[in-house]
């Protein structure tokens, strides 16, 4: 597994990453807000290293967005395909650099943006993530990543995103 390392070591390349691929998206007529989510959003967090994109495109555009998208970018993990999660690759970036795009308002919007925001605002949220991720070995580290945030909205039912 890639090693973790403080996300404020990349913090400052993941932010000119997210505002160059927002030059590009808008360029090419893709619609939508493009946040920087994951570890690099973080401040004080751990990372890999990479930076996650999460572009949160009009209910509307959907359709269009993502045609446009697999015109631009390659296709990732296209067994997690959701109809309202589409993820690819961006490649050229100082970092390695994923997109996940998401119709506004879907569950798989409210999983990434409001996780995130979650963790941003409470430290001991975050140094549970980031425990979780020290002892995770490589083959189930975004499994339990994944069950920790499943988690996490479960143990929120207060929050928007969360409750069952």
């Amino acid at each position: 597994m890639d090693r973790l390392r403080p996300a404020d070591e990349v913090r400052a390349t993941a932010l000119r990453v997210l505002a160059d691929q927002r030059r590009v998206l808008r360029a090419a007529g893709v619609p939508g807000e493009l946040l920087l989510v994951g570890g690099s959003s973080v401040a004080g967090g751990l990372t890999r290293g990479d930076v996650d994109l999460h572009l949160r495109v009009p209910v509307p555009a959907w359709t269009a967005a993502t045609t446009r998208l697999r015109e631009l970018l390659p296709v990732v993990h296209p067994e997690i395909w959701k109809p309202t999660l589409a993820t690819f690759a961006v490649p050229g970036t100082p970092l390695p650099t994923g997109l996940a795009a998401t119709p506004a308002g879907s569950e798989h919007d409210l999983r990434f943006t409001r996780t995130w925001a979650l963790l941003r605002a409470d430290p001991q949220l975050l140094a549970r993530l980031d425990a979780v991720k020290r002892s995770a070995r490589a083959q189930d580290y975004e499994r339990v990543k994944s069950e920790f945030f499943d988690d996490l909205l479960r143990r929120r039912p207060d929050h928007p995103a969360g409750g069952s």
